[in-house]
């Protein structure tokens, strides 16, 4: 399975990445042909909303940490370079490309240090992005990716989890933060002083409220005031406008209703392919299109009902932030002339950033439960990613590596399932629909947004943030660690017929679950606090040292159940960890072993059922059983498997003439008719 996902050393020069491209071009054409379908177009919609926003939103953080240098407008350019690039020549398109936390925090740095140095910033960060390509193609002609296989389901959940936990805090922030600034009730209009002032009080920086604003747009404006208790020879006080100058009634109640509409309608007509109305191809229509509907819904009634809610801002045209920078970097600039060669120092931490980002992502994306047909391409998909950085960086706009919510969410969106048969019956999952065509749409049309500001402008912010939580949400689905986190709330009798229930004993689940729970904390604080965030890609390698050390606590069995096998470096270490499994799997096929569905108590005989509960059946009922007429009585007898030995009773019956033949698990007697013990 490692050699077909390209997860071996092959030892030879860019191996792993010449098999990549074995691997991916015989299924190129198919590549396009199989996004022929409408589930296509509803996946392309969708995920181009949820990719825009981070997009423009990472574009103003990026703006305010670098004093524009790279900004929306810089974001969006970039989301379209490498989207389109890595859409066309990727080993997995299904990987979408975006901004995250990590990286941002390391542009801040690299900012500030040049600062403090009174360097150039896009000069010295054009150096360190060449160096990062460098580095990358390095660990692609070395067959590094290989090391990918120790991220097993343990890691790789860890981070899916948090990542989607942080998309629902967020999503939850960002509409709280509108109601400060716009408060529910109205308060007054003044200019804040950015300095203390003795004896200064709002009443002598009074201000009218502007009227008509947009939401954000004009808050905390700049604003100045006359002073007369002031000991310079300034004649006006700057500060900041309150809150008051921009209230606006029922706008965050309005933002509130919007955005639980979104995430509601969002969540209830995704799973609308199981419910009994309307065709089978209608039902699935409307579980494809499911976001579209609840985003072009609540735009609508914030429409007609006119309240001034905020509303998606984007750069209305093509031409970079700062008006003194162009779209080509100089090398060096100003900086002095040996600053490419010390740039090598912060470049070896952005790979270990961008490897680790990208990688891990990728592990997720192909993981077997995906049922992927056309495979993975690790090494390729690196190499893409390395152009895309130096490219980039000549431009002077922003890196874009894997995004964990936004792909795992594009992979949902191309589920593909059967047809259900029969009523009641469950769709069975197919696989995905792996095609290249909706990855380099969506980055198209983040490139021309700047040309649709007039129509993009009318969405509400709080039906993205909607969105947000949606894909939060979502992406928790079908987490195996999230599903055990559950089993702690139910009772047994309650809990669900897991596959790894029937294995492993409770109790080790729930000790298992417990060290990923604090794994998940750690985590969630070193990402929490901007000092700390940028070391979260190298806490992934403390979560494989930590996996590897729950070796001496499971055993192979368990962890091949709950999570996977690290490879050993040893080739005889391999073969013991395959010699026993071997034998725990022999020992499990021995005739004792096969009715371990059945369980024996003292008071009756436990059968487990397909929907999770356990029928019981005492003791006193066994001891003679008429198969004929508890069919009759109910239709949950199927199959009955008997764990002592088979007795046959022979019961005399009353009226000869109205015998009846019965069925026994081991004979049928003519007289005795059918009896089960």
């Amino acid at each position: 399975m490692r050699e077909d996902a390209g997860l071996t050393r092959t030892g030879r020069f860019c191996g792993g990445l010449i098999n990549d491209i074995k691997r991916k071009v015989p299924f190129y054409p198919s590549d396009f042909k199989d996004a022929i379908s409408l589930q296509c177009v509803a996946s392309y919609f969708f995920i181009y909303f949820a990719c825009l926003t981070p997009i423009i939103t990472f574009g103003g953080l990026l703006g305010d940490a670098t004093k524009n240098n790279m900004a929306s407008m810089e974001s969006l350019v970039a989301g379209m370079i490498c989207g389109v690039l890595f859409g066309f020549f990727s080993g997995q398109p299904l990987t979408i490309l975006g901004s995250t936390g990590p990286v941002l925090v390391f542009e801040t740095i690299v900012f500030e240090f040049c600062k403090g140095q009174d360097w150039e910033y896009l000069p010295f960060r054009l150096c360190i992005g060449v160096w990062i390509g460098i580095i990358l193609l390095v660990l692609v002609a070395t067959d590094a990716s290989a090391l990918v296989c120790y991220i097993t389901r343990f890691t790789e959940e860890n981070f899916a989890t948090l990542i989607a936990v942080i998309f629902i805090i967020k999503a939850i922030e960002k509409l709280f933060a509108i109601g400060q600034k716009t408060p529910i009730s109205p308060s007054p209009c003044y200019c804040s002083p950015t300095d203390d002032l003795p004896g200064w009080n709002y009443t002598l920086s009074m201000l009218k409220p502007d009227e008509g604003n947009e939401i954000g747009k004009f808050s905390k404006q700049a604003c100045t005031f006359p002073y007369p208790f002031s000991n310079t020879t300034q004649p006006d006080i700057s500060g900041i406008e309150s809150v008051g100058c921009h209230y606006v009634p029922n706008a965050f109640l309005m933002s509130c209703l919007i955005f639980i509409g979104t995430f509601l309608i969002s969540y209830h007509l995704k799973k609308f392919k199981s419910q009994n109305f309307f065709p089978a191809i209608v039902r699935n229509y409307i579980s494809d299109f499911a976001v579209v509907i609840a985003i072009v819904s609540m735009t609508t009634m914030d429409i007609l009902v006119g309240v001034d809610t905020p509303k998606l801002s984007v750069p209305d045209k093509f031409a970079p932030t700062l008006p003194t920078r162009g779209w080509l970097v100089h090398p060096i600039g100003s900086n002095p002339f040996w600053t490419p060669i010390a740039a090598v120092v912060p470049a070896l931490l952005g790979s270990i950033l961008i490897f680790m980002d990208q990688q891990i992502t990728a592990v997720i994306v192909n993981r077997k439960e995906h049922k992927l047909l056309k495979g993975g391409g690790y090494h390729l998909d690196l190499l893409i990613v390395a152009i895309c950085i130096v490219i980039n960086s000549i431009l002077g706009i922003p890196w874009f590596v894997a995004a964990t919510v936004l792909s795992i969410n594009h992979v949902r969106s191309l589920t593909r399932e059967s047809e259900c048969a029969a009523p009641g019956e469950k769709p069975q999952f197919l696989g995905i629909r792996e095609q290249r065509v909706t990855h380099i749409l969506i980055f198209v049309t983040v490139g021309l947004s700047v040309f649709m500001t007039p129509l993009l402008s009318k969405i509400p912010m709080p039906v993205l943030y909607g969105v947000f939580l949606y894909m939060g949400v979502a992406s928790l689905n079908g987490l195996q660690f999230f599903d055990r986190i559950l089993l702690f709330l139910m009772p047994k009798k309650y809990q669900p017929d897991y596959p790894y229930l029937r294995q492993v004993p409770l109790n080790r689940v729930h000790m298992f679950t417990m060290v990923q729970i604090f794994c998940f904390m750690a985590l969630y604080v070193i990402k929490s606090f901007k000092q700390t965030s940028i070391l979260f890609p190298i806490m992934l390698v403390v979560m494989i040292l930590v996996r590897k050390l729950l070796d001496l606590f499971f055993t192979k069995k368990e962890l091949q159940v709950l999570d996977d096998i690290l490879p050993e470096f040893k080739r005889h270490d391999r073969l013991d960890d395959e010699e026993a499994l071997q034998k725990t799997e022999e020992k499990e096929e021995t005739p004792d072993d096969r009715r371990t569905s059945l369980r024996c108590t003292e008071s009756s005989l436990e059968v487990p059922m397909l929907n999770g509960n356990v029928l019981r059946i005492p003791h006193n009922a066994l001891n003679a059983i008429n198969i004929t007429e508890e069919m009759n009585k109910s239709g949950c007898w199927k199959s009955l498997e008997e764990n002592g030995k088979n007795v046959v009773q022979k019961e005399s019956t009353k009226n000869s003439k109205k015998k009846s033949r019965r069925m026994s698990l081991v004979k049928e007697e003519e007289e005795g008719g059918i009896v089960i013990k």
